[in-house]
């Protein structure tokens, strides 16, 4: 049981139809939960920090939930940060001990993010933490980035190719019609499954990262509204199209906004049930409860993880 890389994780998802949950914390209780789902399917596991995330419980906080979830679970976990806006907090999360970290340059041109990717893997190499990069650029909101659907733009084949070699990362997060937050979609979902296919045959040693990737699971998003919440027409990502993603590839599924409504219907619906209790663990408890079967589910109906540990 220890903090690990994702290569292990990866090379085995390579060679089956299963994907490694990604998901993102941000207190004790959705650690809990999500590691009391993992260690109850017997799956692998990534925890990951976003921008949000560090500014709003401190990366050392993390660092320690996560180390404690380990020796309580006897989980091997990878701990991993979500879009790293440049090489400096690439270099402090490893610093810290990451044993993984996503440089996000694509905001940037090709050019550019080839550079300073690469410039992350030299540093991440050398102190053996592995490095996810993103080419192609997905609409909605992650945090503090926000990408409209205007300018939001698929990845290019050839060009993934071309960067892969160039930088020598070891995962491409890719853009094929996913996008960050609760409304994904405002018709049709669509992914774009022949695009996926044809990275997939140019660059089939790299394992493939699925961003934006909840479903917005109706229950929750009605629970919410149930009980006070006003998120009208969210709409994620459908399991089965996830489900056929993790056979083309995507080894890693980033899930946060399921996470957060799974949290939220139930603190709500706990809160207007008994509107005299007001001790934080009557209704953080069942909200723990409930990110745990969520995960669950992911990990057995949707990602195929189980007993892949």
């Amino acid at each position: 049981m220890a903090l690990v890389t994702t290569k292990d994780m990866f090379a085995k998802a390579l060679k089956s139809d299963h994907a490694v949950g990604a998901f993102n914390v941000n207190n004790m209780e959705i650690i809990q939960g999500i590691v009391n789902a993992a260690q109850e399917e017997q799956a692998p596991l990534i925890l990951q920090v976003s921008a949000g995330a560090r500014k709003y419980a401190k990366p050392v906080y993390l660092l320690k939930l996560v180390e404690a979830a380990i020796e309580d679970s006897g989980l091997d976990i990878a701990l991993h940060l979500d879009h790293g806006e440049d090489f400096e907090i690439c270099k402090k999360c490893v610093d810290d001990g990451f044993t993984s970290v996503m440089i996000d340059g694509s905001k940037h041109s090709f050019e550019e993010n080839i550079a300073i990717t690469k410039q992350v893997v030299e540093y991440a190499h050398e102190h053996g933490v592995v490095v996810e990069a993103e080419l192609g650029k997905l609409a909605g909101i992650e945090d503090d980035i926000k990408v409209d659907s205007r300018s939001a733009t698929f990845t290019d084949p050839d060009e993934a190719a071309e960067f892969v070699e160039r930088t020598g990362v070891d995962s491409l997060a890719i853009a094929i019609g996913t996008s960050h937050g609760a409304y994904k979609f405002k018709g049709n979902p669509y992914l774009d499954f022949e695009r996926l296919q044809k990275i997939h045959s140019l660059i089939p040693n790299t394992p493939l990262v699925l961003h934006g990737a909840s479903t917005v699971l109706p229950e929750f998003v009605a629970r919410c509204n149930q009980y006070g919440g006003n998120i009208p027409g969210a709409q994620g990502v459908p399991e089965n199209m996830i489900r056929t993603a993790t056979k083309y590839g995507i080894c890693k599924v980033n899930i946060d906004t399921d996470l957060r409504l799974a949290m939220t219907a139930e603190v709500r619906r706990y809160i207007v049930e008994n509107p005299s209790d007001f001790d934080p663990r009557k209704y953080l408890g069942p909200a723990r409860d409930a990110i745990q079967a969520m995960v669950q589910h992911k990990i057995k109906n949707v990602l195929n993880a189980s007993n892949q540990r």
